[in-house]
């Protein structure tokens, strides 16, 4: 969506400003998600399906006040918050840094489309940042969370600091703003994902969307990236975003990983116990 939007919202900006662009891409959209909504089914799970096996999953429900008191969703959240802060604090500076570099109106052609470089690289960056949740999310169910988000995050550290070497040339420039999109994007699918594994499936809706915060917390960070860059110096905006998403890629590997494996095996023990204990009185 945001990709196909980008040259229309672009066009309404430059010839009729913000606030009318705002206003009816805000009612188009409003629009459009109302009429889905009446249409769409409760989904249901087809009987005997199965959890994937390299994915550890909780049979303990908890409800968002109880999350927020394991050190672990505090873990999670950091990592969010990193992530999200790198990729934000980079993309937001996107445009600043092709007028900067003096990029931003160079003729680009791509699949017989010409448009200036950074309308292109900006529908292309979407597209890598909507193609990479499914993709993403698809491929943790099957290696395991952690696992894909250390080579993920470690991915958009190197994306930024491609941006450091390569950036100043126009096809440097959209190949690793488009990697960086792409690697930073996924974590709308992964942790969701990882949030519903860790602490059950009964309230995902209200423990993802607790955690889903840390996006917000995440944007408090992004007005850094203007004092670092002040005079032009975007490399020192880059190189803080790639060396936060590589910290986060070690703490999703090292910490993360091992900690959230014993707290499910413990849970699931509890759980089991407890089942064992109910089934014995039963008798």
């Amino acid at each position: 969506g945001a990709a196909i939007t980008v040259i229309p919202v672009a066009n309404m900006i430059n010839t009729s400003g913000y606030e009318q662009a705002f206003f009816v891409f805000g009612i188009v959209q409003g629009i459009i998600i109302t009429c889905c909504a009446l249409f769409m089914p409760r989904a249901k799970l087809p009987p005997g399906t199965k959890a994937v096996p390299r994915v550890i999953s909780s049979k303990k429900n908890y409800n968002p006040a109880q999350i927020v008191r394991e050190p672990l969703f505090w873990l999670i959240y950091v990592c969010f918050v990193g992530v999200a802060s790198g990729g934000i604090m980079a993309t937001a500076s996107f445009g600043p840094v092709s007028r900067d570099y003096g990029l931003d109106k160079i003729p680009v052609t791509c699949l017989g489309v010409t448009l200036p470089l950074l309308t292109m690289a900006m529908s292309v960056d979407n597209i890598c940042n909507g193609a990479s949740r499914p993709i993403m999310g698809y491929l943790s169910d099957r290696f395991g969370r952690e696992n894909i988000m250390f080579v993920v995050f470690m991915g958009e550290a190197a994306a930024l600091l491609g941006l450091v070497f390569w950036g100043r040339q126009p096809l440097g420039f959209m190949f690793f703003a488009g990697m960086t999109f792409a690697c930073w994007g996924e974590i709308f699918s992964l942790f969701p994902s990882m949030c519903a594994d860790t602490f059950g499936s009964a309230n995902a809706a209200g423990n993802a969307g607790t955690l889903y915060t840390a996006k917000g917390t995440s944007s408090l960070i992004v007005p850094l990236a203007a004092g670092l860059a002040k005079g032009g110096n975007w490399n020192r905006t880059f190189v803080l975003s790639a060396c936060i998403a590589a910290i986060c890629s070690c703490l999703a590997l090292f910490v993360l990983k091992p900690w959230r494996r014993r707290f499910i095996e413990n849970n699931n023990k509890e759980i089991e116990a407890q089942e064992a204990a109910a089934a014995a009185a039963a008798k």
